[in-house]
C-alpha cells in the first residue's frame, strides 16, 4: 500500500481530489499492479473517472514509453470492430480497399484500455480471448496467425456477471479480464469529497472566465451531499460551470442551489437488501436488467409448477395423496389435457371439476407457456423479415430497433434470411 506521501503525489500528478478510503485503496491497488503485466478489469459507474486510472497503470509501468491507446468498445460499429481491434486483409470485405492494421498492432509493446467491454460483441469477445491468453490474433480474411504483446486494462459501468448468466458476455472471458480487480466509488459513496470538488472546479471556471469563483451556504453544502449524482464526477463539474457561468450572486444558498440540480424522481423500483448503496442501481445496469431478471425468476416458478404437476400426473401415489387432499376442500384434479387451450393458443392445460352444489363444472387452467423472451424476440425477427422480403432496414424500422442490433441479433440467434 501507498504511504500517504506517495498518495498525494500521485494525485497530484494526475489531478485527482478527494482523500475517501475507496479511493485511496483504489489507486494504491493501480499503483501495485502497473509494474506487472496482468490484466486489470475496472468496474464503476459512468462518470468516475476510469480512464485515469488505466493511464495511472501505464505510466507507472515499464510499457511507459510505447503507444498506450483507450478505445471505446460502445462506439465502434459491429460490423467493423474486429478490423478496427485485429486489422484486415485488402478484399476481406466490400470496402477493404487495401490491407490494414488493427490496434493490436499498432500498439504492440504497449498498453490497451477497452472501456466499455460489456458492449463488445460475443464474435470479438472470442478473439479477444484468445489474445490474453495466447498472444495470437489473426487479421480480417486472413489465416495467418500474428503474435502482439499488449498489455489489456478493461473497464464497464455494467454487471458483467449478470451479463454472462443473460448470455451476452463470454464466462471465461470475464474471469481471464478479471486478474485484478479495481472497484472505482460512485461520488454519492464519496460524500465528503463531494464539496472539495466542487470547490475546486468553481476555482477553475473562475479563473477560466476571469469571475469570482461562487461560495455555498451551510444548507446548499447539505443539499450538494445529498444529491445522488447519477453522472458523478462529470455531473458535478457540469453543476459547477452552470453556477459560476449563471449564479446571481457570489454566495449560493440552498433553494438557488436546487434550481440547478435535476429533479430526482422516486425510487418505485425494488433493492436488493444486500445492496450496499441500498438502490437498485448498485445492482442492475439498467431497468431492462431487473425487467430480464423478473422474467426468468417468473419462468422458473413456471417451471416448479408444471414439474410439480407432472409428478402428480404420472406418479399415482402421489396423484392418490394429492386427491384425497383435494376432496377435503371438494375438488378433484383431472388428468393433463392435450387440448390446446382456445386463449392460450399452442399452450396445454389441466381439468379441474368443482363439486361444489353437486354441480360439476370442468375449468380449463393453462399451465404452460413460453415466458423465454429470446424465443420471443427471435420469432418477432424471423417475422418481420419475413415480411420485408429480407429488407434489413425496413424489418429494422418495424421492430423499433437499429439496423445494427438487427444485424447483432440475426447472427446471435442464427437466423437464416
Amino acid at each position: 500500500m501507498l504511504n500517504d506521501q506517495e498518495l498525494q503525489s500521485l494525485k497530484n500528478r494526475f489531478g485527482i481530489i478527494g482523500n475517501d478510503n475507496s479511493l485511496n485503496y483504489a489507486l494504491s491497488v493501480a499503483s501495485q499492479v502497473a509494474n506487472t503485466d496482468l490484466t486489470v478489469f475496472i468496474q464503476g459507474e459512468s462518470g468516475v473517472g476510469k480512464e485515469i486510472f488505466s493511464q495511472i497503470i501505464h505510466s507507472q509501468s515499464a510499457r511507459r514509453h510505447n503507444p498506450f491507446i483507450a478505445i471505446n468498445c460502445g462506439a465502434i460499429p459491429e460490423g467493423t470492430i474486429d478490423s478496427e481491434l485485429f486489422g484486415h486483409e485488402k478484399g476481406s470485405f466490400t470496402s477493404a480497399s487495401e490491407s490494414r492494421k488493427g490496434y493490436f498492432e499498432t500498439v504492440n509493446g504497449g498498453t490497451i484500455f477497452l472501456d466499455e467491454i460489456g458492449e463488445m460483441p460475443i464474435g470479438t469477445q472470442a478473439r479477444l480471448l484468445r489474445v490474453l491468453e495466447a498472444g495470437e490474433y489473426i487479421r480480417v480474411g486472413s489465416s495467418k496467425v500474428q503474435k502482439t504483446d499488449v498489455r489489456v486494462i478493461a473497464a464497464t459501468n455494467k454487471d458483467l456477471l449478470q451479463l454472462v448468466q443473460l448470455g451476452r458476455f463470454r464466462e471465461d472471458l470475464y474471469y481471464r479480464l478479471s486478474t485484478v480487480p479495481i472497484r472505482v466509488a460512485s461520488l454519492r459513496e464519496r460524500k465528503d469529497d463531494i464539496p472539495i470538488l466542487f470547490r475546486k472546479f468553481c476555482v477553475d471556471f473562475a479563473t477560466k472566465y476571469k469571475s469570482q469563483p461562487v461560495q455555498l451556504t451551510p444548507d446548499a453544502k447539505q443539499i450538494l451531499m445529498n444529491y445522488r449524482w447519477p453522472g458523478n464526477i462529470r455531473e458535478l463539474k457540469n453543476i459547477a460551470e452552470q453556477i459560476s457561468v449563471l449564479a446571481p450572486h457570489q454566495e449560493i444558498s440552498g433553494d438557488e442551489l436546487s434550481y440547478f440540480l435535476p429533479h430526482q424522481p422516486v425510487e418505485k423500483l425494488p433493492a436488493l437488501s444486500n445492496s450496499p448503496s441500498g438502490s437498485a442501481h448498485a445492482d442492475f445496469a439498467s431497468e431492462r436488467d431487473i425487467l430480464y431478471k423478473l422474467f426468468f425468476d417468473m419462468k422458473k416458478d413456471v417451471n416448479d409448477l408444471k414439474k410439480m404437476f407432472f409428478e402428480i400426473v404420472q406418479n399415482p401415489s402421489v396423484r392418490q395423496n394429492y386427491t384425497e387432499t383435494m376432496d377435503a376442500n371438494d375438488q378433484q384434479l383431472m388428468p393433463f389435457s392435450n387440448e390446446p387451450n382456445p386463449a392460450l393458443p399452442g399452450s396445454k392445460s389441466i381439468l379441474i371439476s368443482s363439486n361444489q352444489a353437486n354441480d360439476k363444472k370442468l375449468e380449463i387452467i393453462p399451465v404452460e407457456e413460453s415466458l423465454n423472451l429470446a424465443d420471443h424476440e427471435k420469432e418477432y425477427i424471423v417475422k418481420a423479415l419475413k415480411k420485408h422480403k429480407g429488407k434489413r432496414r425496413d424489418a429494422a424500422s418495424e421492430l423499433g430497433i437499429s439496423e445494427r442490433t438487427l444485424y447483432r441479433k440475426i447472427k446471435e440467434y442464427g437466423i437464416d434470411e
